[in-house]
């Protein structure tokens, strides 16, 4: 709860705004395209926001690349996109580049399961023990006398740094984990591997994987607003606004309307 806290609250003073009721303001430029890099996870929720925003302003393109959280702090910094995507907050140095930083949605970090795996429930400690290599047995965790295959992101990953941050094992995974770029690679291993474990975005949960409750409680966007999953981070993006086009800062303020933040509400936490 307290990591939670931490983290929302650092996003907060970093840009977290009030949504505004958007009034669909249309800038005269006819046709624009607007780049957006970063987080995997981030992602698919900015393509949500992409696809309703063509409804509002058609004569806008949102061309979206995923690659990671530190490409999006990057290249948001270097101007190599007009906004970068990040699911971690920004490290110290990074604070020092100056961009202007919008917090769009929290969002629960899931613990995943193959969906034959009997193992439904495990507390923060098991978590930390099963990635740095203190538990290595399903058996110790009520589970089939099976080795635990670790899944974990790569580094300079923004859901591993929110992840280790949360659990409490910063630069301590166990040497032998399997590391996969992207949500879709974690995701994959897990439904593949009945002995595996992993964690994904909740927006990324699918039927092939199955979530555990942490400390008996499940992943779910209302147990984040609640304060009672303790695995959560914010979905950050980031840019200059002195450089940023007029048709970039309206679609901004409308990731944080009340239609945007609909779109939010359907698989993460507002920040209504």
């Amino acid at each position: 709860m307290k990591r939670l806290l931490v983290l929302i609250c650092a996003a907060a003073v970093l840009g977290l705004t009030a949504a505004p009721v958007f009034s669909g303001g249309s800038p005269e430029s006819e046709t624009y395209t607007i780049e957006v890099t970063g987080s995997t996870s981030v992602a698919p929720l900015m393509e949500q926001f992409a696809d309703a925003y063509r409804d509002v302003r058609p004569e806008v393109t949102i061309n979206i690349s995923g690659t990671g959280s530190g490409d999006g702090i990057t290249g948001a910094n270097t101007g190599v996109a007009e906004l970068g995507m990040s699911s971690r907050n920004l490290r110290s140095a990074e604070i020092g580049f100056g961009l202007d930083v919008l917090t769009v949605a929290v969002d629960a970090i899931a613990v995943v399961v193959h969906p034959d795996n009997p193992v439904s429930d495990l507390t923060v400690e098991q978590v930390r023990g099963i990635y740095t290599g203190e538990i290595t047995s399903w058996a110790e965790l009520g589970g089939d006398d099976s080795q635990i295959s670790v899944v974990s992101r790569e580094p300079g990953s923004g859901t591993r740094g929110a992840f280790e941050g949360a659990v409490g094992f910063v630069d301590e995974l166990l040497a032998g984990a399997i590391e996969f770029d992207g949500t879709g690679g974690v995701r994959a291993a897990v439904a593949g591997n009945s002995q595996a474990i992993g964690y994904i975005s909740l927006g990324s949960m699918n039927p092939e994987v199955k979530a555990v409750s942490v400390n008996g409680v499940e992943a779910k966007a209302e147990r984040v607003v609640d304060g009672s999953y303790a695995v959560a981070r914010p979905f950050l993006i980031l840019y200059r606004e002195a450089q940023i086009d007029p048709e970039t800062k309206t679609f901004l303020d409308w990731m944080v309307s009340a239609e945007g933040q609909a779109i939010v509400s359907q698989n993460y936490v507002p920040v209504q």
